[in-house]
C-alpha cells in the first residue's frame, strides 16, 4: 500500500522537523478535539528522526475526514503546520 507523503511541515518547534521536512518515518494524525492534530509532534530541543527520509502518514484517527478510508489517509500528500494545536494536518477536510 502506498502511504501519502508528508509534503511539508512548517512547525519549527517539532523535533522531527528538519528544514521544513518531516524526518519521522511516519506520522499519526490524531482525533482529539475538533482539529486534526499531528500526534507525532514532539516539542523538544533534541532533534529526532532519520537523516534522510520521506515521511508518510502511518495512521489517521479522523474518521470524519474526506481523505479517510478505514482509518487510512487517501490524500496524495498532506501538509503539517500550525492550527488549533502546535501541529495540525492542514489537508484535513470534512
Amino acid at each position: 500500500m502506498d502511504l501519502p507523503a508528508v509534503s511539508e511541515c512548517t512547525v519549527d518547534g517539532c523535533s522531527y522537523n528538519h528544514e521544513h521536512a518531516c524526518n519521522a518515518a511516519a506520522v499519526t494524525i490524531g482525533a482529539s478535539g475538533s482539529d486534526a492534530n499531528c500526534a507525532t509532534f514532539i516539542p523538544l530541543g533534541v532533534k529526532g528522526g532519520l537523516d534522510r527520509v520521506v515521511s508518510h502518514v502511518g495512521a489517521c484517527q479522523r474518521a470524519d475526514c474526506t481523505h479517510n478510508s478505514s482509518l487510512e489517509c487517501t490524500a496524495d500528500a498532506v501538509r503539517i503546520g500550525a492550527g488549533a494545536d502546535s501541529a495540525d494536518c492542514l489537508t484535513y477536510a470534512v
